[in-house]
């Protein structure tokens, strides 16, 4: 008796199939978001411009969630691909939940950006910008969960909310790869160059999926039907 693997299910179909659908997720990911990127890039380094750059990341939220949707429903045959197929499915199901969240997010994350680029103004003790900075990184990595959690799963949006806080704490691990994926972002925007995040945001976005595998795990076990 001789076994045989039908046509797409090998390792190397398996590895095509992931770079085609990242691809495809990046090419998608990029046209979605393009105006608002266009707008940032233009923008000048200035911190009174800072508004501005939050209302061209408005467009970011509904491209990432879908994208996400994508990775997450991606198929490991290649021999039935449809990585456009879920993205469009992704964004039209979570562009409006993404936004209900994205919004006050970027509004409270400019406000504390703001008030750090003009601290000496304030007259406040330097130990409030270190709790100030702090609080940022902080709503940074709640982002992060409950981006996962609109892309993936259908709440309300201040049940998606109070998830993400309680994950926070609750899946340590998945926090802590947020924050080291958040930190790469960073790193790889001040030493290549700024669109280096968004030239990769497919395998990042990949990679948080990954890393919230726990809380995923636990959101379908606990609060789904």
């Amino acid at each position: 008796m001789t076994s045989t693997t039908d046509f797409g299910a090998g390792p190397l179909s398996r590895a095509v199939a992931l770079v085609h659908t990242l691809v495809t997720v990046e090419a998608l990911l990029l046209a979605a978001a393009l105006p608002g990127l266009a707008g940032l890039f233009l923008l000048s380094p200035d911190a009174a411009n800072l508004p501005l750059a939050a209302l061209c990341l408005l467009p970011l939220a509904p491209a990432l969630s879908a994208a996400l949707y994508a990775l997450h429903h991606r198929d490991r045959d290649l021999t039935d691909l449809h990585p456009a197929r879920a993205y469009g499915r992704g964004w039209r199901l979570n562009a409006w939940p993404a936004l209900k969240l994205w919004t006050p997010l970027l509004a409270w994350l400019t406000v504390i950006a703001f008030t750090l680029t003009h601290f000496p103004a304030t007259g406040l003790p330097g130990w409030w910008a270190a709790l100030l900075a702090l609080i940022g990184a902080a709503s940074l990595l709640w982002g992060a969960h409950a981006l996962v959690l609109t892309s993936l799963f259908t709440f309300r949006a201040r049940d998606t909310a109070r998830l993400a806080a309680y994950f926070l704490l609750r899946h340590v691990r998945a926090t802590l790869a947020a924050a080291s994926l958040l930190l790469l972002t960073a790193v790889s925007t001040a030493l290549l160059t700024e669109a280096a995040p968004a030239l990769l945001a497919a395998p990042f976005l990949l990679s948080l999926l990954h890393g919230s595998r726990p809380l995923i795990a636990e959101t379908e076990e606990h609060f789904t039907a």
